[in-house]
Parts: structure tokens; sequence; C-alpha cells
């Protein structure tokens, strides 16, 4: 489980207990603080305080972990979101399934991960977008694999900020045409990319209605 500020915090203060009692020296000290707030999971900050007596539990150490809120599962939904003309999202605790199809044409989708559910250790999203946009918000520690095929088009992917073998993986797949995937990482509780993909929409269906004007008058003229 990844730790808080708060769990990082509580142990600064057992070390800064523990340089006061005179049972690590200062240059132990500084060398476990740096640690500290370094980590990010429970198991990195608790060899920092394995050989320093607990006063809250009879082992010579603190038990990080906490118990875990067992909550119901999110309500199923469709694993299919269809976007013509129009917008679509899931934001939230939703289920997310071993596939996500994703559909945009004239229109776009914004998926947020951040407190979804994964069905499994890797679950794929496939696009198919033509003249559209799909923005994904992933939160710290995911791993985001892009395999899509674009034509004038692309992705925006993140670097992976995790070496863990066991991170869980989004993969993207499909069929880009005229239209292109952007991943922001944000942690829950930083705004998203929504207000972002709605400007960057308004361009693009700007740019391609007067594309459809030009062909039109084509047609006339050549008729």
């Amino acid at each position: 489980m990844r730790a808080s500020d708060a769990d990082r915090d509580e142990v600064a203060d057992r070390l800064r207990e523990a340089l006061a009692e005179g049972r690590i020296t200062p240059e132990e000290h500084a060398e476990r603080i740096d640690v500290v707030y370094k980590a990010k999971t429970y198991a990195e900050l608790e060899p920092v305080l394995s050989d320093l007596p607990s006063e809250r539990a009879p082992r010579p150490r603190v038990e990080l972990r906490k118990e875990e809120q067992v909550l119901p599962p999110p309500p199923a939904q469709s694993p299919n979101l269809v976007a013509i003309f129009s917008g679509v999202e899931r934001k939230g605790r939703w289920l997310a399934e071993a596939t996500t199809n994703v559909t945009c044409v004239f229109g776009g989708a914004d998926l947020d991960f951040r407190q979804a559910v994964l069905s499994r250790g890797e679950v794929t999203v496939h696009v198919t977008c033509v003249f559209g946009g799909v923005n994904l918000v992933v939160p710290p520690g995911v791993r985001v694999v892009g395999s899509t095929t674009a034509i004038f088009g692309g992705n925006d992917l993140p670097e992976d900020d995790t070496t863990d073998p066991d991170a869980p993986v989004i993969r993207l797949t499909g069929t880009l045409l005229f239209g292109g995937v952007s991943v922001k990482r944000k942690a829950v509780g930083e705004k998203g990319v929504r207000g972002d993909r709605h400007r960057e929409m308004s361009r693009h269906h700007s740019r391609h209605a007067d594309v459809h004007k030009e062909l039109r008058d084509e047609r006339r003229r050549d008729g």
C-alpha cells in the first residue's frame, strides 16, 4: 500500500525521538530521514524503524499497515463508450473491465482512472478515434503502454514513474485517424484535463468544418 504524508511524518517523529534518546547518531538520523521522505510505500518505510523499540506494539518496530476498508464493488457499466459529435466520460469509482472500448467520431472521451477499480493487473483501452480525442488521467504508480496505430494523429503519454514490475498497466490499442490520445498523471484531488480536451476539441471541430465546407464548394463547382 502507498504511504501518505501523515505516515511519513509519523515515522519522522519517531526518528527524532530516537535521536533525542541516543538510539541513533545524527548521521544515521539524516540518512533515515532522507529515506522517509522519498518513500512511497509502507514497505519502504518499515525498515527505517525496524531496529527501534515501539511503545505501541510488543515488537521492536512500528506497525504501519492499516486495516483495509472493504468497499462494495463498483456498479457494473457498459465497457463500450461512444461519442459521436458529443462527449462521454468515466470518473469517480468505476470498474475498469479487462477491455474498455472507446469510439469517438467528431467527439471526445474523458477516462479518469484515479479512483477506478481495475478488474485485473493489466487492462486495455481500445480506441477508435476519427476526428476526435481521448483523454486519460491516471494516478502515480500506474504504467501506460501505447500500442495504437495513428494516421495523422498520435499519442501523448507520460514517462513511467515506477520501476515496480507488478505495477498496474493500462494498455492503449486501436486506430487514430485525425485524432489523438492524451494521458496525464495526476494524484487524486488534482484538477483533471477535461477543460483542456474541450478547448482542443473546439479547435478540431472548427478546422474540420472548414475542410468540409471546402469539399462541398469544390463538388458544386465540379457539378
